[in-house]
């Protein structure tokens, strides 16, 4: 991977800092010492550096965090950037992205080569390092396709150590690094195998209707990302316009006994089949219990996706908590459903 920075790279330190702008919910916070390695030995040296005693957290941009309060300790916001193919054979390409580097930028460079895989994933907020952690995914595509593997840091040792796709444990919107090895260790970068000939998937609504009559042959990731930029668009708002944290609450998965009784309460019930029962849509439970668009104080389910909690202005983190268990009792009294929150809390 190239790295633009000296072999031993540098820091960023800020005492008090403020942490507003790296949480996309833009509640108000304060990190006791921020810092910002460039490289990996500049992360060696701050976790060298750092009482064991005392707290680490570690943030992207933000874009998946509900900050409760002030941060004491160190938190780390990691800018190792560099993004390179790495290797290729006959059907495929390897590239290998810094922890730092931009998600969307990485998507747009790979599609721009011609290489697919990633241009479902398009638009979606945060950083590479962040992305296996609760394994991304959108539009019928999940990170763990493409992913062949990570590169971590042991927060204790300072070891590096690089884990296969299929050793991050990863499933829907989780992962080793998410559950149980949460805090052991930092990502610090990602390689993921992507295809030099198109097969995209379009299985998803709304790209099915608008590429299904297209042979693959026909089917460009260029277009499919277009496509998907403009769906996230027309649905989701910006973080940098209307604050908010993406999707707040997982799409829950129940036995088939129970979406089979559902659907008949609910005949317009949005519903998919997977191997262990049903996945139900979150947005569709929180639209009919009444949240679409309504407004607890600051903060509020948005008006085109009932999914997304957004900040008005002014919120607190406890504005958010207040919202989302409100959200979630209707939902559980209305469906007998239990909604499990998407974003992390910190602390």
């Amino acid at each position: 991977m190239s790295q633009a920075a000296p072999p031993t790279g540098s820091v960023d330190q800020i005492c008090d800092a403020d942490l507003t702008s790296l949480n996309t919910l833009r509640l108000p916070a304060r990190a006791h010492r921020l810092a910002r390695p460039t490289t990996l030995d500049a992360l060696s040296q701050v976790l060298a550096e750092r009482n064991p005693a005392e707290p680490l957290f570690v943030i992207g941009e933000g874009s998946n965090l509900v900050i409760r309060s002030d941060l004491p300790g160190l938190t780390l916001s990691l800018a190792i950037d560099g993004m390179a193919q790495v290797k290729e054979d006959d059907t495929h390409v390897w590239v290998a992205a810094g922890a730092g580097v931009h998600w969307d930028d990485l998507v747009d460079w790979t599609v721009e080569q011609g290489w697919q895989g990633l241009e479902n994933l398009s638009l979606i907020p945060g950083t590479a390092g962040a992305a296996p952690f609760q394994n991304i995914g959108a539009y019928g595509v999940e990170l763990s396709q493409v992913l062949e593997q990570v590169t971590v840091m042991d927060v204790v040792t300072a070891q590096v150590d690089h884990f296969a796709g299929h050793e991050c444990e990863f499933s829907y919107r989780d992962s080793r690094f998410k559950s149980r090895d949460r805090g052991r260790y930092i990502i610090t970068g990602i390689e993921l195998r992507l295809n030099k000939t198109p097969q995209c998937n379009v299985s998803y609504g709304p790209l099915k209707a608008r590429f299904g009559h297209l042979s693959q042959a026909d089917i460009s990731p260029a277009a499919v990302r277009e496509h998907v930029i403009a769906v996230r668009q027309s649905k989701l708002p910006d973080p940098a316009v209307l604050a908010n944290a993406g999707s707040f609450f997982k799409n829950p998965v129940v036995t088939k006994e129970q979406g089979d009784a559902l659907k008949v309460r609910f005949a317009d019930l949005v519903a998919y089949a997977q191997a262990d029962g049903v996945k139900l849509a979150a947005g569709w439970l929180i639209e009919q219990a009444g949240w679409k668009g309504k407004r607890l104080g600051p903060v509020g389910m948005h008006s085109e996706q009932a999914l997304v909690l957004v900040n008005h202005g002014a919120a607190t983190s406890a504005d958010v908590v207040a919202l989302a268990e409100a959200v979630r009792a209707d939902v559980q009294a209305t469906f007998g459903v239990s909604l499990e929150q998407e974003p992390v809390l910190l602390p």
